[in-house]
């Protein structure tokens, strides 16, 4: 492949997930990322900041995602299934590609600082869906809880599917997880 080649910055960031899966996160140089897809080093910074951004570069484009659903959200919509269904949409996102998206799992849980960043960037996204569903009117602390539950629910329910051998449904195992929040939540212990 020439460097003139569309799809630069798909290209680099398969690259740097093969690689990463092949060496190592830590081993593995944006040189390297680049000359596998057939770049140049110089492109690969064009595109991003930094190696570890690679994994990265969809939170954007996740934040929006949660945005619109929850802003198209009708208005009778309680917190907790506009956060939900928010979370379906990206998880349906992520099943286009479920191959993509479980190698880079394996390569983020496989380093610390990764984890870390991960962790930073769901923060963000709660976040985000907190501001969002206030701006749809609901108060605090309704807009925090439902936005951290539902980020909470959603790493569990990933987690779960990451697990699972075999092809396996996302959206299946997220609405499953919601569903046991809601029978744990209205758990009134013993009688």
């Amino acid at each position: 492949m020439g460097r003139w080649e569309p799809n630069a910055r798909g290209r680099l960031a398969q690259a740097a997930l093969t690689l990463y899966a092949e060496q190592g996160f830590e081993k593995t140089t944006a040189a390297e990322v680049a000359a596998r897809a057939g770049l140049t080093e110089r492109t690969f910074f064009r595109h991003f900041t930094d190696k570890r951004e690679v994994l990265f570069h969809g939170t954007e484009m996740a934040k929006d995602l949660l945005v619109r659903t929850l802003t198209e959200a009708p208005d009778r919509t309680a917190p907790l299934d506009a956060v939900g269904a928010a979370l379906e949409t990206l998880g349906a996102r992520l099943q286009e590609d479920p191959e993509r998206v479980r190698l880079r799992d394996a390569v983020v849980s496989a380093n610390a600082e990764l984890r870390e960043r991960e962790l930073a960037k769901l923060a963000g996204l709660a976040a985000v869906m907190a501001d969002t569903l206030r701006d749809r009117g609901v108060p605090e602390p309704a807009a925090s809880l439902a936005a951290e539950t539902g980020i909470a629910v959603f790493k569990v329910a990933f987690a779960r599917w990451i697990a699972q051998a075999g092809p396996s449904d996302l959206l299946s195992v997220l609405r499953a997880s919601m569903t046991e929040l809601r029978d744990v939540a209205a758990d009134h212990g013993p009688a």
